[in-house]
């Protein structure tokens, strides 16, 4: 099990990413333009800047994948949004229609 701080500070990231997505995807929109005139390249210094100022944690870069029962940060399965020793688990009580056991 995950410290529940830990937890906490996941989902206030997700909250920071949500807040500044917009901002950040204007910037980066600008920083991508293939224009090379003189005007352009001071608009893409000034969208870097403003890029680095923004907090770190608004990254979605930051953002790990947890299991949504466990709060287990490794071995995250995005299908099932769970971690694979849970999915073990579940799927080993019947929990999880359809999955035979092989060798695992």
């Amino acid at each position: 099990m995950a410290k529940e701080s830990m937890k906490a500070r996941e989902r206030k990231r997700e909250r920071m990413v949500a807040r500044y997505a917009k901002k950040r995807e204007e910037l980066t929109k600008i920083l991508k333009s293939t224009d090379a005139s003189d005007e352009v390249q001071a608009a893409k210094w000034d969208a870097m800047m403003a890029i680095q100022k923004l907090p770190a944690n608004s990254s979605k870069i930051r953002v790990h994948n947890r299991c949504g029962l466990t709060g287990r940060p490794r071995g995250y399965m995005r299908q099932f949004g769970i971690s694979r020793v849970t999915f073990r688990e579940m799927a080993l009580s019947g929990k999880i229609p359809g999955v035979k056991k092989a060798s695992w």
